[in-house]
């Protein structure tokens, strides 16, 4: 063999021949969303694992992912048999086992009911119609999405980006629409990173300078046997009226379970801390790696962006609205502020709520009032969840 048939075999071995300009698109979409993780520090835990996945798999022969693993025929039977998984899988093929199987979403729901104080919606139970009327956005674009010709399984899995809570909106499109994982996860993470950017506009635009400047009133102290008892009755009541959100709701009530009772602190710090770290890992590159060119370059790609902020806003608008009518009903008690707080983004939403009510005047402080709806828009966005998936899912 002379030198140039082992430049030739080299180069053949290479990924650079092989390349198409889909992959390459892929690649260059994948390096602004790092860009938008490290440098705009735009919801970076999860955004730059979720990039690089995307980056990972458009690499041509780097054999991490094959998407043809998860494909299922007409029947429902698996297009490849699980041993081939087995044998010829990659990395990421066996991370995403956790995303197929609905693993990963519901411990990311522990962790964050371990790192969550309950305390403010327990104190003021009157924030959860805020956390409920911030889920519109969820319904209104499941219609709009059916409008423009989308499956009511592809409408469920867009409509739920309305509740700005990513693991949610993955653990419902694993189910219902597992083709549009990565455009979900990709415009769910982009519009909760985003949140300081999108809701003030609509929170000003729906509310006076008068109503932005209401000071609330203390919350009253809420004892450890109330943040105890609360996550377990919860569990009882929604769980046994809402089965199939036993998954997120039972975790995420777990977790804050084991956070106030103070007899395991040991398992609380490991779930706030290095549990939840590995999870969102794992979950961020393996959302990430389905993110292939022939799934993700697409108009439906498109549509599900522009829903997505559709529904956001309306979730938004919906949560302010809300607000105002419990300021004309109290008598100007509630700032209508912490009405876009009922989106899931814990705490970012509570912290621009905090943020604009202080820009209208210096002596507001909304942050904990905040908490309540947002600690609300967590347990709305699982119940719309369950209702999707109680409705849909044994139709799949």
């Amino acid at each position: 063999m002379n030198i140039l048939e082992s430049l030739q075999q080299f180069l053949s071995s290479t990924g650079i021949l092989s390349i198409t300009w889909q992959q390459i698109v892929m690649i260059l979409i994948s390096c602004v969303l790092l860009y938008l993780a490290i440098v705009k520090k735009y919801e970076p835990l999860l955004l730059l694992p979720i990039a690089f996945g995307m980056l990972l798999t458009n690499l041509p022969m780097g054999g991490i992912y094959h998407p043809e693993f998860f494909q299922l025929q007409p029947d429902g039977s698996p297009m490849v048999p699980f041993s081939q998984l087995v044998k010829k899988g990659g990395l990421l093929d066996f991370l995403y086992l956790g995303v197929k199987f609905g693993i990963y979403p519901p411990l990311i729901f522990m962790g964050v009911g371990a790192m969550t104080d309950f305390g403010p919606l327990i104190a003021n139970p009157k924030s959860i119609l805020l956390g409920a009327a911030a889920q519109i956005g969820v319904f209104v674009t499941f219609i709009g999405s059916l409008l423009l010709g989308f499956t009511v399984f592809e409408a469920c899995s867009i409509g739920i980006i309305g509740g700005a809570d990513g693991p949610t909106a993955i653990f419902v499109t694993k189910t219902l629409a597992p083709h549009l994982l990565s455009a979900i996860a990709v415009a769910a993470y982009s519009y909760m990173a985003l949140i300081p950017i999108i809701q003030p506009p609509i929170m000003k635009a729906l509310t006076t300078k008068k109503e932005r400047q209401i000071v609330m009133e203390q919350l009253r102290p809420v004892s450890k046997t109330e943040k105890i008892v609360f996550p377990i009755i919860v569990s009882i009541v929604v769980c046994l009226i809402l089965p199939d959100a036993t998954p997120l709701l039972g975790m995420l009530m777990l977790g804050n379970l084991m956070r106030e009772t103070g007899v395991v602190e040991r398992l609380s710090k490991t779930i706030q801390n290095e549990f939840m770290n590995i999870i969102t890992i794992c979950l961020g590159v393996s959302v990430g790696a389905t993110a292939t060119a022939e799934n993700f370059l697409s108009l439906g790609t498109i549509y599900i962006i522009f829903l997505g902020l559709i529904a956001f806003a309306i979730s938004t608008a919906g949560g302010v609205l809300f607000g105002k009518l419990m300021c004309k009903l109290t008598g100007g008690k509630v700032n209508p502020l912490i009405g876009s707080a009922g989106v899931s983004a814990v705490p970012m939403a509570a912290r621009v709520s905090q943020v604009v009510g202080q820009k209208e005047n210096p002596k507001n402080f909304l942050l904990m009032h905040a908490m309540g709806p947002n600690v609300a828009g967590v347990i709305g966005s699982a119940v719309a969840a369950g209702v999707f998936l109680s409705m849909f899912a044994g139709k799949v």
